[in-house]
């Protein structure tokens, strides 16, 4: 068997992204954008108001993109005779960022009278607006109608964000960063096209960590990577995801996050949230066993050669999640007898799948972002995979959750 991982197609593959870019002291940033659409396989048009060209020339994205920015109305190079309308026609969304406040009156009010502009009234697929400015531009009332009137008619906002300004103020109407840009673009592709679109899915991820005192704790060596990988991954696929992690990594964005650390913490978390899901995806390494008493103050070392810890066991939490047509995949992080351990566990717990790993690999399983597992089902199917990237390994477990969920039972 190879060790060498292998890839899934780029998330955004296949699709054409219109980018709009106005005139913004914040354009620089969607330099940033534009690039992390292309790395994530989007073939990227952009459009320019002549006012962003004062910011950011047309020769920048032409160089990312490998094509020529659309600016002038009146131009005559381009070998469409109507381009915005076959934009319009051909985009799987429109991106527009930064958004200025005079592109949000245009677009409100129908007025055509840039490239910008103009896409958006020949746009058929999702618009997306990042709008950047200052927090008394933001608040202003005229800016706050058309923004409501534009929502009232499907358009989805990112941000503004609070933060500084360019003024040297702090308050909203910083443009949202790059990657939480990208994030949602993502998002909104998945559910547009996604197999996981319309679904909603519960992740689990980390080590829980059990406190003895307010300075130590029980706990293990997971770092939440596999679990933010398959969060990930569903919400490109289009799912909505609640991602309920003990993690310090940073999440991905458009998933909802329910920050937690000890076992009970989580458990209280997936009755909360689990409700209203069809599929529990329990990547968690939760603790066995947590300190019987967890002391208020820290434990001074002294004169103490022996601290003995009395250790009580934690609930169970997939096997104690139990809902009529509640998919539930879960994993067994394992060191011998791998497959045997896996097995008995899939039973134990009521899963649908089981994902296994030997965790003792140095290139699988903790603190790595890489790995090897093994998917066994309800069946005795047993589908052993390569070594894989965290979020690659994820698609090939949504794989199955896709199909189990296809062939559920309507509810």
């Amino acid at each position: 068997m190879s060790s060498k991982p292998t890839a899934t197609p780029a998330p955004l593959s296949g699709r054409m992204i219109v980018l709009g870019v106005t005139g913004s002291i914040a354009a620089f940033k969607a330099v940033d954008v534009t690039s992390r659409l292309v790395q994530a396989g989007a073939t990227v048009e952009v459009v320019m108001t002549e006012a962003a060209t004062k910011f950011i020339g047309p020769l920048t994205f032409r160089g990312i993109t490998g094509r020529e920015p659309y600016v002038d109305l009146w131009a005559t190079a381009s070998p469409h005779a109507e381009p915005h309308v076959v934009l319009g026609r051909s985009a799987d969304l429109y991106l527009i960022v930064p958004a200025s406040a005079s592109t949000m009156a245009r677009i409100a009010h129908g007025l055509a009278d840039d490239f910008v502009s103009l896409t958006a009234l020949a746009m058929r697929g999702p618009v997306l607006i990042a709008p950047a400015m200052d927090a008394l531009m933001w608040s202003n009332a005229a800016t706050r109608a058309n923004v409501d009137l534009l929502r009232e008619r499907g358009i989805e906002f990112l941000g503004p964000v609070e933060g500084r300004l360019a003024s040297g103020e702090v308050g909203a109407g910083r443009l949202m960063e790059p990657a939480a840009i990208v994030d949602h673009v993502k998002a909104r592709i998945g559910r547009e096209h996604g197999d996981l679109a319309g679904a909603r899915i519960a992740v689990t991820a980390g080590g829980t960590r059990e406190p003895a005192d307010p300075v130590r704790f029980v706990g293990n060596r997971s770092t939440g990577k596999m679990g933010h990988a398959l969060a990930e991954a569903a919400r490109d696929r289009g799912a909505d995801v609640v991602l309920i992690t003990s993690a310090s990594l940073a999440a991905p964005g458009a998933t909802e996050v329910v920050q937690v650390e000890t076992a009970h913490e989580m458990l209280a978390a997936l009755e909360t949230h689990v409700a209203d899901c069809d599929a529990l995806v329990m990547a968690a390494a939760v603790a066995d066993y947590r300190p019987s008493e967890s002391l208020e103050r820290k434990q001074k070392r002294g004169g103490l050669e022996h601290w003995t810890l009395d250790l009580e066991r934690n609930p169970d939490l997939i096997a104690s999640i139990e809902r009529e047509g509640l998919i539930k995949v879960a994993f067994a992080a394992e060191t011998e007898d791998v497959l045997r351990n896996a097995a008995h566990k899939l039973v134990a717990k009521g899963a649908h799948l089981m994902v296994a790993n030997d965790v003792s690999a140095k290139d699988a399983g903790f603190a790595v972002d890489t790995n090897r597992v093994v998917i066994l089902d309800r069946n005795g199917g047993c589908d052993e995979l390569p070594l894989l990237s965290k979020y690659d390994c994820s698609h090939r477990i949504l794989d199955r959750l896709a199909a189990l969920l296809q062939d559920r039972a309507p509810l």
